[in-house]
């Protein structure tokens, strides 16, 4: 089957994410975000897409500081109350019905309910034409304990990460599923040697 190149979104399973940012006046937005990934697995960066008029970016620009929440698969029903188009001076925390987890080092709260929060500083925009590409600094990463096994990685099992794929005008939300097989970094390596391997200890 060949489909329109705008469909391709269908074909990669999404990570949905709640953004939550803070204007200059004090007033609390969120929205959800899948057009998101880390920058390489060496670093502590983050990029987002977004397009050019959204509540976000202008809090971003304005702050310089935002907090990705990852969400599990209970908090789908948040997705349309926060992704709906409303005047910033609305707190979108109170109008999704959603409560607060006071962050570390940024101003923006975490969304509370979630099962990872990273808050992240604004270190470059990339201008185009109809989009900007938001790269952040990971400042302060955090899990809940009861999403991780015993030597301290994520249990998707527990966690239950919300997903989206695109189908025909909907968003079908599923879930990951753990094969329970794994492989080294280092087994990409001709030496055998992880070069980024003593980062986590």
């Amino acid at each position: 089957m060949i489909l329109k190149p705008f469909m391709r979104e269908g074909l990669f399973p999404l990570p949905v994410t709640f953004i939550s940012t803070m204007s200059p006046d004090g007033v609390r937005n969120v929205a959800p975000w899948s057009c998101i990934m880390p920058v390489l697995r060496p670093l502590d960066l983050i990029c987002l897409a977004s397009a050019k008029k959204r509540d976000t970016l202008a809090n971003i620009r304005a702050t310089n500081q935002f907090v990705v929440n990852m969400a599990g698969a209970q908090m789908q029903d948040k997705v349309i109350p926060t992704a709906k188009n409303v005047p910033p001076e609305i707190d979108e925390f109170e109008l999704a019905g959603l409560d607060e987890k006071p962050s570390h080092v940024v101003s923006p709260p975490g969304v509370a309910g979630c099962y990872a929060w990273m808050e992240c500083e604004c270190v470059q925009l990339y201008e185009e034409d109809k989009h900007v590409l938001i790269t952040g600094k990971v400042l302060h990463l955090e899990v809940r304990d009861d999403v991780l096994d015993g030597e301290g990685n994520l249990d998707v099992a527990k966690a239950k990460p919300l997903i989206m794929t695109g189908k025909k005008g909907v968003m079908n939300y599923c879930t990951a599923v753990d094969l329970g097989s794994q492989e080294s970094f280092a087994a990409m390596f001709t030496d055998g040697a992880d070069p980024f391997g003593g980062k986590y200890r």
